[in-house]
């Protein structure tokens, strides 16, 4: 009889999590809202989901301050901060993957995406402006781009970060601060909080360039728009951002875990198109434009070591 009154209670929190909404955190930009959204909808979970999106920052906050007792059930984030919270409370449950992953990864993560810096400009306004094309991201100190320049605020948007990240390993430290002086100083008002915003400013040509989203001055060039963009030499610098379902014991939304797969199995097909790097197998990336000199910070990436470099730009 007591076997059997566990069996049933044990159904009925089973069957109580499943009946719930998913709740998504997300820090994506909005290209990969869109798939997850679009992947759902068509594949049996309309209005069984509620998306919420925030800053980089903000999300990666909650999920250090709020652990286990994190409204969502299924959380997609910049990888490190990710990893930072599964060391913190063991906040992410092991998955079964429906698609492998062509790197080691821990157990609790799916790669989502790959986001990746680059330099853009608007074609009209660098002329107008009578400015060359930077080939390098130390050049954007040089003072004759003051009031032409906007990139994002590294407190706020972890794009900022790979631009910090390219500096730091090509110049070191102490050179480093000495070119995001220069940056920042000719960015002036132009620091926007995400990673789009200086893209949206050089697109009505507020600014005549910027650093942020590879894939997104990729598009706006593709789309016809007056953007181009060029690869830094010191190189293209990326970090990943994955997913992962919230650990919430008998109370963990089953339906999490089949939702994940579906935006790793169905998903990836769209987003590769918008983030051109292959992070399962069987994944091309034949006739997308791939940055020619990609690159990973060498050290293993943290929120300590964000917050160290963000420390830089004071």
């Amino acid at each position: 009889m007591g076997a059997c009154g566990k069996s049933s209670a044990s159904e009925s929190h089973a069957s109580a999590a499943s009946d719930k909404k998913v709740v998504i955190y997300t820090n994506a930009d909005e290209e990969p809202v869109n798939v997850i959204k679009k992947v759902l909808d068509t594949n049996g979970y309309k209005n069984k989901y509620v998306l919420q999106s925030f800053g980089t920052s903000e999300l990666g906050g909650k999920l250090l301050a709020e652990g286990k007792h994190i409204e969502a059930d299924l959380v997609t984030m910049s990888t490190f901060y990710l990893d930072s919270a599964q060391k913190k409370s063991q906040l992410f449950k092991p998955l079964k993957l429906a698609a492998t992953p062509l790197t080691k990864v821990p157990d609790f993560e799916a790669p989502m995406t790959t986001q990746e810096g680059v330099i853009f400009y608007n074609t009209k306004a660098l002329k107008e402006a009578n400015l060359p094309v930077p080939k390098s991201l130390a050049e954007l100190a040089d003072s004759k781009y003051k009031g032409q320049l906007s990139i994002s605020d590294i407190k706020h948007s972890s794009t900022a970060w790979l631009l910090f990240q390219a500096l730091i390993e090509q110049y070191g430290e102490n050179k480093t601060k000495t070119i995001l002086k220069g940056i920042y100083q000719n960015a002036g008002d132009h620091i926007e909080e995400s990673g789009s915003g200086p893209l949206k400013k050089v697109r009505v040509g507020e600014v005549a360039l910027g650093f942020g989203l590879r894939h997104q001055a990729v598009k706006d060039k593709q789309d016809g728009l007056p953007i181009d963009y060029v690869e830094p030499t010191e190189g293209t610098y990326s970090l990943t951002e994955s997913l992962a379902v919230v650990d919430k014991g008998k109370k963990t939304n089953p339906a999490a875990e089949k939702m994940l797969n579906l935006i790793v199995t169905k998903g990836r097909k769209e987003l590769i198109k918008d983030y051109p790097s292959a992070l399962y197998q069987n994944e091309s990336t034949q006739g997308l434009e791939i940055a020619k000199d990609q690159k990973v910070f060498a050290k293993k990436l943290t929120p300590e070591l964000l917050k160290q470099h963000a420390e830089l730009a004071e």
